[in-house]
């Protein structure tokens, strides 16, 4: 693990305030996997990682002076277990809080079985990085839906739906920060290398989705994205350039696997294929970015298939 892993960081992109992150240690990766506490009159943490490291996050409360039975709100942009695999155990730490989850995926939070069978077909062998989520109370679960607000204080999040990588995507607004917290709806940002790269694992990856999702950030208009995966980017007047740079790198991405499959004729050989030859190897290590490129493989082809 990275040196900074668990610690506490100050979000101080654009005139952010009040808001930190923490890079969670998910796989094993230093600057793969984030999540984020806002310190307002309603603290609340968004997104909770795996679950693995979750400890992390509390000890990040008690850093910032925010007492476990104080925090209110915990939220997550979509039920994926590196997104949400944190929240039971947050939830079990922090008696007051409820846990704000897209409608749409609730129940699979509530009674995880489905979600972690779905999960464990995903992601594969990368499944050693998880724990069993622990089910949610549902007396503490908040369905939310695209326009609803979470009020914090002085912050809010308003919900904007985000369903091209998941069904039960939503983004948040923080316009008190002018910033998103974009879940996987603006793709990968690598900080190190400061560049974007593709997500786009099964089962419910749809590229035409995916676009609609970058117009709706466009509309948004944030000066920063404040990615789970990874930590903040200011963008200010170069939003449109950057999510249009995403919108290319999906685009052509769906492309070269197309164009693989059609050349190789074996599902199996095109994973294969992009799993061996990742350009994210020395940024991630070969196993995750070797795991990560047949993951995300494995959702293109599932599209193909339903585009078919």
């Amino acid at each position: 693990m990275g040196p900074d892993i668990g610690d506490v960081h100050e979000v101080t992109a654009g005139d952010c305030t009040d808001c930190y992150y923490i890079d969670t240690g998910m796989y094993d990766t230093p600057e793969y996997g984030a999540a984020f506490i806002i310190d307002d009159e309603r603290p609340a943490i968004v997104e909770t990682g795996l679950g693995t490291n979750h400890e992390f996050l509390l000890e990040a409360l008690d850093d910032l002076g925010i007492d476990r039975s104080d925090l209110e709100v915990i939220a997550v942009t979509h039920i994926h277990l590196d997104h949400a695999g944190g929240a039971g155990f947050l939830a079990e730490a922090c008696p007051n809080a409820d846990v704000y989850v897209p409608a749409a995926g609730a129940g699979l939070l509530i009674d995880p079985e489905r979600l972690v069978a779905g999960t464990k077909a995903a992601v594969g062998e990368q499944w050693e990085y998880y724990v069993e989520p622990r089910p949610l109370d549902e007396e503490r679960v908040v369905e939310i839906e695209d326009g609803d607000v979470v009020d914090l204080g002085d912050h809010e999040l308003r919900v904007h739906a985000a369903p091209g990588h998941a069904f039960h995507q939503v983004v948040f607004e923080d316009p008190a920060n002018d910033a998103v917290f974009t879940g996987d709806a603006a793709g990968i940002w690598v900080p190190s290398t400061e560049e974007i790269r593709e997500t786009s694992p099964p089962s419910d990856f749809h590229l035409e989705q995916c676009l609609e999702d970058c117009e709706t950030l466009k509309s948004i208009d944030p000066d920063v994205l404040l990615y789970t995966h990874f930590g903040p980017r200011e963008v200010g007047d170069d939003l449109d350039r950057a999510l249009e740079e995403y919108e290319t790198v999906l685009s052509e991405w769906v492309v070269a696997v197309e164009t693989k499959r059609a050349e190789l004729a074996d599902d199996d050989a095109v994973i294969e294929h992009f799993a061996t030859s990742s350009e994210m190897v020395d940024v991630w290590g070969e196993e995750k970015a070797t795991a990560e490129a047949a993951m995300n493989t494995r959702g293109v082809l599932g599209y193909l298939d339903g585009r078919d």
